[in-house]
């Protein structure tokens, strides 16, 4: 690799816009990190390079494939901005001593600077009067700049995991990690080599590890070359000709085109197969075209086949054998069934397309075998009989054994159907489906591919001759695993189910969340080993959607369910970790729930309104949202503004009561004029808004019914004292807003929607 090049721009060339160039190659990087990096690179150069007010008018391009980052700044100017700068030194009652003579500190601050003494000033702080020096400071070329950008960028890239590979920056920061060992660094402004080494460790060097230092070269693809030899270096001086001439190189930059590029492929492929590929039809597929892109730089698509035998297991161990553990894209038939074929995206140029499909269904015919072994096994035991050896499967070292976990979802999905939903003749129904739902644990399928757990009970439980509302709310119970709407699963495919199913998805998710919540366990950051988040925006999910999925419009409060779950955990009651995580559990599922009302389009500040107002006992999800409804409409009001500014003053003085004097205010302790108004407004206007509150409906007229009390208030503030001498009129007064305070916030906290205008 050849050592870095600087070449000083002509003097006809200066006070221009240029071009940046910096690609980052490296062993290969796991195609999920990809878009992640490629944003990353963009954002943190874009960053650093304001940083050192290097400008442009231009946005950064940026690209990713598994052996290189690249981004593109394509008109970064040749010299920084030139600023003033203020440098602050020591107090100047520590400048000076009582004589008024400088101090050594005021002395030192100068020589530091390099200025005499008397060059000083004085300059006013909230914290006193400080010693100053204000100095020009010309911007420095841009190219003398880079190199401290470039080594910012390294730092900065955030990785899942980061490798040591005995490297080293010269920033004083000690090892320099990476996501993978970085093998070249081509990095050029104007056409021109920017300097930077990354260094080597001393016992790490050799002929073979060597320094990487930047270039003016980069590297095609690993084994393909359209001629020399694969991996030769290839000189480049622009985007333009990087981009051309990675793609003679049989290098994609660009990962829309290798997407597209797969797209038309996969589907050629599956026509002369007589089928079309499955890419949009399952979300499996659809998750691996998202991620295919990311696992080559020069795609082609091969085709396979297997033995039409195996079309008799079930599509969902076909898809997921195929999809999930081998890559493959599966072919449909025009009906929409499954073909006795595959479709895979390679790393490579077609011509020796027989070759390596040979080798892919070798492998493709071992594991489908695998699964008709199991297939056939698994069905001669009912997931009746396997129920015991749930006993001897770990579900939490605190919350005991699986067989454990599946009667207390039995009895809470039995209570849900029956209490809940109202729904008492689904109650058997659910608690079969609980009774059942976790057998497949014990089942040679789901051993080999756990990703079927839950689905194949369901297809067991089918088989097994059970009724279509108990072995489709097995198949479904771990969904929904998204918070949004139109995610899996849909009332069609819960079909009879619907009712069980929803009983069973919430007291599953109910007895995990709670469970390990009073174990101590908690997601901390990025990182949750149990999924609780997952199972948190589940259980939102169905409480959400109740009414849609299930036909049941029944509202029921989270901290209820909640509550109902916790009894159930008898074992871990009584723990060290139990009064804590039960308050942790609370905050968790406040936030949870907030965040999934933002996810589904709700303004921040009237979902921490609404949710923050209640106590978890008191939030029905179904009712929050339409709450929010009501409330979107109406916070465009200016009577809106008028209440929300008259709330948050009424709050504010509420607050004065902070002996707790106030008590519940009767007509007769008030005497003035607007107090007296006020309290009838209050009176007249309390039973919609508390009727809104306790059943979740008809917020439109509560609000109305709110507003119209503004008024009232305002003439309040203004011809009434609160903080009267008298005390017993001043308790008064303060209980007439806490009354008005208590009956607004079963509505919201809505003074903290809009600021109070200035």
């Amino acid at each position: 690799m050849p050592g870095p090049v600087r070449l000083l721009p002509k003097e006809s060339e200066r006070n221009m816009d240029r071009e940046l160039l910096l690609e980052i190659g490296v062993e290969e990087l796991p195609a999920s990190w990809l878009p992640s990096l490629t944003s990353q690179l963009a954002a943190r150069l874009t960053a650093r390079l304001a940083e050192e007010g290097l400008t442009s008018k231009a946005s950064v391009e940026a690209h990713g494939t598994p052996r290189r980052l690249a981004v593109c700044q394509p008109e970064l100017t040749d010299r920084q901005e030139d600023r003033d700068e203020t440098m602050m030194g020591p107090p100047v009652s520590a400048a000076f001593d009582a004589e008024g003579h400088p101090t050594n500190a005021g002395l030192g601050f100068a020589r530091k600077l390099g200025v005499d003494f008397d060059a000083l000033e004085r300059t006013e702080t909230p914290k006193g009067t400080y010693l100053s020096y204000k100095r020009h400071l010309r911007g420095k070329a841009t190219v003398d700049v880079l190199p401290v950008v470039l080594g910012r960028v390294l730092r900065d890239l955030q990785f899942p995991k980061a490798m040591n590979w005995d490297a080293l920056l010269e920033d004083d920061k000690g090892d320099f990690t990476f996501g993978r060992p970085i093998r070249w660094l081509l990095y050029l402004y104007g056409g021109r080599v920017v300097p930077f080494t990354i260094s080597r460790k001393a016992l790490a060097s050799s002929p073979r590890v060597q320094d990487v230092t930047t270039g003016a070269v980069t590297y095609g693809h690993r084994f393909l070359a359209t001629s020399g030899r694969a991996g030769r270096a290839i000189k480049v001086r622009s985007l333009d000709e990087f981009r051309k001439r990675l793609t003679e190189n049989f290098v994609i930059l660009s990962r829309i085109e290798r997407r597209d590029r797969i797209m038309r492929d996969l589907e050629a492929q599956a026509r002369r197969l007589g089928g079309r590929a499955m890419l949009h039809q399952h979300p499996q597929a659809e998750a691996l075209l998202d991620e295919v892109p990311d696992l080559v730089e020069f795609p082609a698509v091969v085709s396979g086949v297997f033995a039409s035998e195996f079309l008799t297991l079930p599509a969902e161990v076909l898809i997921t054998t195929l999809i999930h553990h081998q890559h493959f894209f599966p072919v449909l038939s025009s009906s929409g069934g499954l073909m006795p074929a595959f479709l895979m995206v390679t790393n490579t140029q077609p011509g020796n397309d027989r070759g390596i499909a040979t080798n892919a269904e070798r492998v493709v015919a071992a594991r489908l075998r695998d699964a008709t072994f199991f297939w056939d096994a698994d069905r001669q035991v009912g997931l009746e009989a396997r129920l015991p050896r749930l006993e001897g499967v770990l579900f939490h070292k605190t919350l005991g054994s699986y067989g454990q976990k599946t009667a207390r979802v039995e009895s809470l999905a039995r209570w849900i159907a029956t209490d809940v939903l109202k729904q008492p003749a689904e109650a058997d129904a659910a608690a079969r489906a609980a009774r059942l739902s976790k057998a497949d644990l014990a089942t040679d399928m789901v051993r080999e591919f756990t990703e079927l757990q839950g689905v194949m009970g369901g297809i067991y439980a089918r088989e097994g001759g059970e009724p279509e509302n108990v072995w489709k709310a097995i198949y479904h119970h771990y969904q929904p695993v998204a918070v949004e709407s139109t995610a899996a699963p849909s009332a069609d495919a819960l079909g009879a189910g619907r009712v069980p199913w929803a009983c069973v998805s919430l007291a599953d998710k109910l007895d995990t969340l709670t469970g390990l919540f009073l174990a101590g366990e908690r997601p901390t950051g990025s990182r949750d080993p149990f999924g609780l988040r997952r199972h948190a925006h589940g259980i939102l999910r169905v409480l959400l959607d109740l009414e849609t999925l299930t036909g049941v419009s029944a509202s029921p409060a989270i901290g209820d369910l909640l509550e109902r779950a916790r009894a159930g955990h008898t074992d871990v009651a009584n723990a060290p970790t139990a009064a804590e995580g039960w308050a942790a559990l609370d905050t968790f599922m406040r936030e949870r729930f907030e965040f999934v009302l933002q996810q589904r389009g709700w303004k921040v500040q009237n979902v921490r309104a609404v949710v923050r107002s209640r106590a978890l006992g008191e939030l029905r999800p179904t009712a929050v949202e339409r709450n929010l409804t009501d409330l979107a409409a109406f916070a465009e009001t200016p009577q809106f503004r008028a209440l929300a500014e008259a709330f948050k003053r009424v709050r504010n003085i509420a607050r004065e009561d902070t002996d707790g004097d106030a008590a519940p205010v009767g007509r007769a302790s008030l005497k003035e004029p607007a107090e007296l108004a006020l309290f009838d407004e209050i009176e007249r206007r309390a039973k919609s808004i508390e009727e809104a509150g306790a059943t979740g409906r008809n917020f439109k007229a509560a609000y109305a019914d709110a507003a119209a009390v503004q008024p009232a208030v305002a003439t309040f503030f203004t011809e009434v004292f609160v903080m009267a001498d008298d005390a017993a009129l001043r308790n008064a007064r303060l209980g007439l807003m806490k009354r008005l305070e208590s009956l607004i916030l079963q509505l919201g906290d809505i003074s903290e929607i809009v600021a109070p205008e200035s």
